[in-house]
């Protein structure tokens, strides 16, 4: 184990990580196994994986059935290019059922290796459907602050939470950010919307591109009318609407795609994450028929964009098996009844305690907000990190979940695997309830 953590610290250069703390205690955790909502470390310790790794193992660990079709398809054809017009099978399987399970009206698929890859074609799909119909001024990006898309080039720069922008700058210019609707409402977020694509030019507005809910953010959930209404302003300024399904697809939200709650059709829909469940890495970008028909029309000779890996043959495989696996154990629909269960027991926990203010679940994903005044909403002082110590005492009670902590904002976020049942929902929340009771305490005490 000793010798783990060295290697871990000497060559291990860990994502969206503190480089320091990796240095000075070297790694987190060290994750020997996963069954079902379950993780065990290399000591033998055992944690709810109360945030599915990183809200995308939406089955659960350890499923044999998809380690078993994809050594059936490596055996077969672990990897073909899908460059030049070439195909196999399990690509067109898959994009064959990803055009029945979504929205009316969406029948082609562009497929990435994960969700930053889909932001980022999307983008430039969009432009490049704007430029093949005479109209390439049409290259802003709008949208909106505290939303994440992504760490490539386009969508590190759509995202709106600045720390990711502080590590390295912008990576492109036309990305615009409008207010959300969390805390000021639909009719004042709409307003912010209008106002920033008339200082834009509608002309220059090539597409709104926003999550159904915020997630890394901390799980913004916005009011029932507020994409209704972006519909009405994309539909009234002839601007394309992409809704990043990142997080929110495949059954997270208890609805197969996030959207589906608003009956709102968008232009574009990009995924990841849960459609192979973190098995294997895989995402894409789905068009509505009418930017199919345009690109088909009017876009001449190569598409020059493609990933080595778009459409992987072993990736398409595996996410057929896991999209089967979701709707024959009816887990989208697990999602919405478990969500009720985990909402009930948020609010329980904010009944119980008095440094709890809002909290939220839109099917199996979920926010805790703590505050110092629930009455007033009045957030603690950054300097007291209190949503870290919440995460360390869920930590030390078997339970790994995620910390946000936005303009003073601390939320403790959940995304739980859709295989939860009830009474786990109910050991979750337990444990939840314990971890704040004892920083409540603390702070009291201080």
């Amino acid at each position: 184990m000793k010798n783990l953590i060295e290697l871990d610290k000497k060559h291990f250069l860990h994502p969206t990580s503190s480089i320091q703390q990796q240095q000075e205690k070297g790694p987190k955790l060290i994750v020997e196994k996963g069954e079902g909502i379950y993780l065990t470390d290399k000591n033998g310790s055992v944690y709810i994986d109360a945030m599915s790794s990183l809200w995308n193992v939406n089955i659960g660990h350890g499923r044999k059935e998809l380690a078993e079709v994809a050594a059936e398809q490596m055996e077969k054809l672990a990897f073909s290019s899908a460059f030049s017009t070439f195909s196999h099978e399990p690509a067109i399987q898959l994009a064959k059922k990803i055009a029945s399970i979504t929205p009316e009206g969406f029948n082609a698929t562009f497929f990435t290796s994960g969700g930053s890859e889909s932001n980022d074609s999307a983008v430039k799909l969009v432009r490049h459907y704007w430029k093949i119909q005479g109209k390439s001024n049409r290259r802003k990006i709008i949208s909106l602050k505290r939303g994440y898309h992504g760490v490539a080039a386009a969508s590190t720069s759509a995202t709106g939470i600045p720390e990711f922008w502080d590590m390295a700058g912008h990576m492109m210019t036309d990305f615009i950010h409008a207010k959300p609707p969390y805390e000021i409402g639909t009719k004042e977020a709409i307003e912010s919307l209008i106002q920033v694509i008339e200082e834009n030019g509608a002309e220059n507005v090539a597409a709104i591109l926003a999550e159904p809910v915020q997630g890394a953010g901390g799980v913004l959930i916005p009011p029932v009318d507020y994409f209704n209404e972006v519909r009405k302003v994309c539909d009234q300024y002839g601007i394309l609407f992409i809704a990043d399904e990142v997080i929110t697809g495949f059954g997270r939200t208890g609805k197969m795609f996030g959207v589906e709650h608003w009956d709102v059709l968008p232009d574009l829909i990009t995924f990841a994450k849960g459609v192979t469940s973190g098995y294997i890495p895989l995402g894409g970008v789905v068009v509505s028929d009418a930017i199919h028909d345009v690109l088909k029309e009017k876009s001449k000779g190569t598409l020059f964009h493609g990933f080595t890996y778009s459409g992987h043959p072993t990736a398409a495989a595996v996410a057929l098996k896991n999209i089967e696996i979701i709707e024959r154990e009816g887990l989208v629909e697990n999602s919405q009844k478990m969500g009720k269960q985990m909402l009930k027991g948020f609010q329980k926990v904010k009944s119980g305690l008095n440094i709890v203010g809002d909290v939220r679940a839109k099917g199996l994903l979920g926010a805790v907000e703590l505050v110092e005044d629930p009455e007033t909403n009045k957030h603690f002082s950054s300097s007291l990190n209190v949503a870290p110590k919440v995460i360390e005492g869920l930590h030390q009670r078997g339970v790994i979940c995620r910390p946000v902590t936005y303009d003073s904002t601390d939320i403790i976020c959940f995304a739980p695997p859709l295989i939860m049942t009830e009474s786990e929902i109910d050991t979750m929340i337990e444990k939840l309830y314990d971890a704040i009771k004892a920083v409540q305490t603390q702070l009291v005490t201080n």
